[in-house]
């Protein structure tokens, strides 16, 4: 029925998006002449600038495969309407962004449209970088022209019907699309603007930390405040350090050390946030760091989530939980649940263990936990997999437990739920 109803809506948007488009042309148009000389584009200075901006925008991990050339585009980005392959973004004539000019460039990132003004698919998370400046994306733009031309074509999505019909986009846009630049705020610091504008647009973090609906859009204004990453079975935990946050209780210095190490005092990077550190924030200017952290220091305390009446007994679960801890868990990260400092992560705590859903300790305790290698943590310690030694019903227990220990109260994990993960992989 839930499928029945997303297609029926979908028909809907897909009627109001031909609405909206008819009588308009949709032949293809030559791109323009630039603007921008080709002097500009070559300036050294400047493709210095848009390396450092590509890296901070994780570019890179999108629009390179598995063993590919870098920036070649080919990794299949999963979406739950159907995988979208990522395109070839060096400057390639036939395949990549060597007939484009800076005009369409900034077309793209900023409007969503593509070189012929055909809408793109949000999967490109132009909703974020449409905040992205003007200058900033030239800098990006002479860089990604300096790399050497890689013939690499793009493959077709497998979009489903009816999601594959691109019309339907006008619509979506209307309800989750707000083109615009980055505005300063005056009554803030400088430190504050720099960290919002990287938060906000250039790092995108709101694309994965904030919850979507039915339909793959941000739910209302929860900016930052936690989701679940859609197909990868990932639980990307709110940001907010104030009262009921995801980071409750984080200082400025462990959102930095997690940015730049992939570890802190209060927990570590695992998942597609680990991969984040390694191919992008590791690499940042500790300045920017330290901007970001103070942006994230200013997000508002979360309502406290309202405890809902259980008819579980959960005396014989906590108990049976309670032993394979022991037995599993405690010589690494303490019967306190503290860890060890620098080296096992503590549970107490802990925004992974808290977020709502009990993803990501499920996955962990199954999988296995692995933390980023950084050159400031060029050797982490790793948590090996555990789905061989414990069945559901243990894996359930031990992680309802660390759940409910120490200062976590966070929810019950359920046998069927690690029926649900046990056989998806780590990334």
């Amino acid at each position: 029925m839930k499928r029945i109803a997303l297609i029926v809506v979908a028909l809907v948007l897909i009627a109001g998006g031909w609405w909206l488009f008819r009588g308009e042309t949709r032949q293809p148009v030559a791109p323009s002449a630039s603007k921008v000389d080709a002097a500009t584009l070559k300036d050294p200075a400047l493709i210095a600038k848009g390396e450092y901006l590509a890296m901070a925008g994780d570019c890179a991990s999108c629009h390179t495969a598995q063993g590919g050339a870098r920036y070649a585009g080919g990794r299949v980005l999963p979406t739950p309407f159907g995988n979208i392959p990522s395109p070839n973004i060096t400057p390639d004539r036939d395949t990549g962004l060597g007939d484009w000019s800076f005009e369409d460039f900034w077309q793209a990132l900023h409007s969503g449209k593509g070189r012929h003004g055909e809408f793109l698919y949000p999967v490109f998370s132009y909703t974020s970088f449409t905040k992205v400046s003007h200058d900033d994306a030239l800098a990006m733009f002479a860089y990604l022209q300096s790399l050497a031309p890689v013939h690499a074509p793009t493959q077709a999505s497998s979009l489903e019907f009816p999601y594959s019909v691109r019309s339907s986009l006008k619509a979506w846009r209307a309800l989750y699309f707000k083109e615009g630049e980055f505005q300063r705020d005056a009554t803030k610091s400088a430190a504050w603007n720099r960290g919002a504008y990287l938060v906000q647009g250039l790092g995108h973090c709101n694309e994965c930390h904030a919850p979507r609906d039915s339909l793959g859009g941000q739910q209302g204004n929860a900016s930052l405040a936690g989701g679940q990453i859609p197909v990868q079975n990932w639980y990307a935990p709110d940001l907010s350090t104030q009262a009921n946050g995801g980071l409750s209780g984080w200082s400025e210095q462990d959102i930095v050390d997690l940015l730049k190490t992939g570890q802190s005092a209060r927990g570590t990077a695992f998942g597609p946030m680990a991969e984040v550190v390694v191919q992008s924030t590791q690499h940042m200017h500790d300045d920017d760091l330290r901007a970001m952290a103070v942006y994230l220091q200013s997000l508002p305390a979360r309502p406290a989530a309202v405890a809902s009446a259980s008819q579980l007994d959960t005396r014989a679960l906590l108990a049976q939980g309670a032993k394979v801890y022991g037995e599993r868990c405690a010589d690494c990260h303490g019967k306190d649940g503290q860890g060890v400092a620098g080296i096992y992560p503590p549970l107490s705590g802990n925004s992974s263990v808290n977020e709502p859903t009990g993803i990501n300790a499920t996955r962990v305790v199954l999988l296995g936990g692995f933390a980023p290698v950084t050159q400031g943590n060029p050797r982490p310690y790793s948590m090996p997999p555990f789905a061989q030694q414990l069945n559901d019903a243990d894996v359930a227990a031990v992680v309802t437990y660390i759940r409910q220990s120490w200062s976590n109260k966070a929810s019950v994990v359920m046998e069927r739920d690690v029926v649900k993960y046990r056989h998806t992989p780590i990334d």
